[in-house]
């Protein structure tokens, strides 16, 4: 694939044009630059001759190629350059002359030592949106500590409140504080270009993982403690009432969610529960006694089956959803309809990818081609840059 490929990989893609300088590994990097290339982004991975540790950590059809690496690498090229070399050095430099954005995931310390540095990159090419993906942020005492999504989700109180959901300290079973940490750096990135468009002035951006998530969780859980003097605990009562769970069913299970006060009347007016009365009547009502509501709810829910809940849900447009497998979404009927996976052709066979989730009617994006061999696009972008090979 080359540059002028990249670009056409997503027609009319509102990122076509821009070159990013992608040193970012594991998954918080990687999926923000995977965005950006289903965006219409060149995105030129850099990678060490062992390449990025997530080409080995999964399931995939090649040792280098797991189902990680592939799907957050997806539409990239990959160039090996061994930056601590004099010669690997200068071939970065002359890249970072023809970026746009130039994104890492190392610590401070370490990309310094490279002589890659927000001050360093800039005075090559004054106009690049530099992007530091960090564990946490430089001003704070642990700038320099290792982080990865287990123990941000630790730090940021994400086990703490699945105990008092749950009875038992849990991660959730997603890389959570990767991904929204890459979504982050991502908004961020855009902002930093926005400003480029209108001023002409690069900058740098910072996006820290511990910052993003502690902001993430407080969205909510803030609740009484923003207030000074504090008008209750860091906590929202109703995600971590215990009875807040799916519900069985007499023959299996549902997700339902009979919040509103237009819901709520809706719901007891068809099924006329036993225990209804006027002490959960409103909203505020119901807010106060959560969990005792949402244990009631769950007994009233075992006297029927799962498609007849689901039926009486949709007539009264209740939110309602059967509990699916993450498998079971390759399947879906909605996400097929919408087409959100796309079917692509890659040297090892063809691979589905769950592909953009969001519309644009102008310059739509789409996967951007499959996840690069190790060091594949090597020679090709010396070529552009005017080098040879023998350089690095």
């Amino acid at each position: 694939m080359t540059a002028a490929d990249a670009g056409d990989a997503a027609v009319g893609g509102p990122l076509r044009g821009v070159r990013v300088v992608d040193l970012t590994t594991m998954v918080m990097g990687p999926y923000c630059t995977q965005i950006m290339a289903d965006m219409g982004a060149d995105v030129i991975k850099i990678e060490p001759p062992e390449g990025d540790a997530t080409r080995y950590i999964s399931a995939g059809p090649a040792p280098d190629m797991s189902g990680v690496f592939v799907n957050v690498n997806r539409g990239k090229r990959s160039m090996v350059l061994d930056l601590r070399s004099a010669a690997g050095h200068a071939a970065i430099t002359a890249l970072i002359g023809s970026a746009d954005v130039f994104i890492h995931s190392m610590r401070a310390k370490a990309i310094a030592k490279l002589g890659l540095g927000y001050d360093d990159v800039a005075a090559h090419n004054p106009g690049i949106v530099y992007t530091n993906c960090y564990g946490y942020g430089r001003r704070g005492p642990a700038a320099d500590r290792p982080a990865y999504d287990d123990t941000i989700q630790a730090e940021c109180g994400l086990p703490a409140v699945q105990e008092q959901l749950t009875g038992r300290a849990d991660y959730v079973g997603t890389i959570i504080a990767d991904k929204i940490a890459g979504l982050t750096a991502l908004y961020a990135t855009m902002m930093a270009l926005f400003h480029r468009e209108r001023t002409g002035q690069g900058q740098e951006v910072e996006v820290a993982m511990f910052e993003t998530m502690a902001s993430f969780m407080l969205v909510e859980h803030a609740n009484g403690a923003m207030f000074d003097p504090p008008l209750g605990p860091a906590v929202y009562p109703r995600t971590v009432a215990p009875n807040r769970r799916p519900y069985d069913t007499s023959d299996g299970r549902i997700a339902a969610l009979i919040y509103n006060d237009k819901h709520w009347n809706a719901f007891i007016a068809a099924v006329q529960p036993a225990w209804a009365g006027e002490q959960y009547a409103t909203l505020a009502q119901r807010a106060q006694q959560i969990d005792t509501v949402y244990g009631l709810v769950a007994q009233t829910m075992k006297e029927r089956t799962t498609a007849q809940w689901l039926a009486l849900f949709e007539e009264l447009e209740i939110p309602a959803a059967p509990l699916n497998s993450p498998g079971a979404l390759f399947d879906d009927p909605h996400l097929n309809a919408v087409g959100l996976f796309e079917t692509v052709a890659t040297p090892h066979g063809p691979v589905r990818f769950p592909g953009v989730p969001t519309w644009l009617s102008r310059t739509p994006g789409k996967v951007a081609g499959g996840a690069p061999e190790l060091g594949a696009h090597t020679a090709e972008i010396f070529a552009e840059l005017g080098l040879g090979q023998d350089t690095a």
